[in-house]
């Protein structure tokens, strides 16, 4: 029986979550089956530990707020930081990178010059 199983323990949290009553062959097999029976029991809890959730609250600590904000200021920051630095590597790159475009023209302009002063009869 796991295919049927596995096809009722699909079924079981809208069972749980719902007011709407079970399928009498989804009921039938769960009042046979002693591992569905244990999956319905472990949604249960589940959903009553969630239901105690709700109404908890925790007082937080003194001065986590003010050390959670501390924090995301110091990363805000050191992101700020890294942005300008990788701003100026990329702005450094491309005038290396132009500078070496413009000199590899100049060369091959000189190169095709010098082979054309060769080439005219004098």
């Amino acid at each position: 029986m796991p295919t049927q199983c596995e096809e009722i323990a699909a079924l079981l949290p809208q069972v749980v979550d719902s007011d709407e009553p079970i399928d009498l062959p989804v009921r039938r097999h769960v009042e046979s089956c002693l591992r569905c029976q244990a999956e319905l029991a472990r949604y249960r809890r589940m959903l009553r530990g969630l239901q105690l959730l709700r109404t908890q609250y925790l007082e937080p600590a003194p001065g986590l707020l003010a050390a959670t904000l501390a924090t995301i200021t110091a990363a805000g920051e050191r992101r700020a930081v890294t942005s300008v630095l990788t701003r100026r590597r990329l702005a450094y790159a491309g005038a290396v990178a132009g500078a070496v475009a413009a000199a590899g023209t100049t060369t091959v302009a000189l190169v095709v010059a010098r082979a054309r002063r060769r080439t005219l009869p004098i």
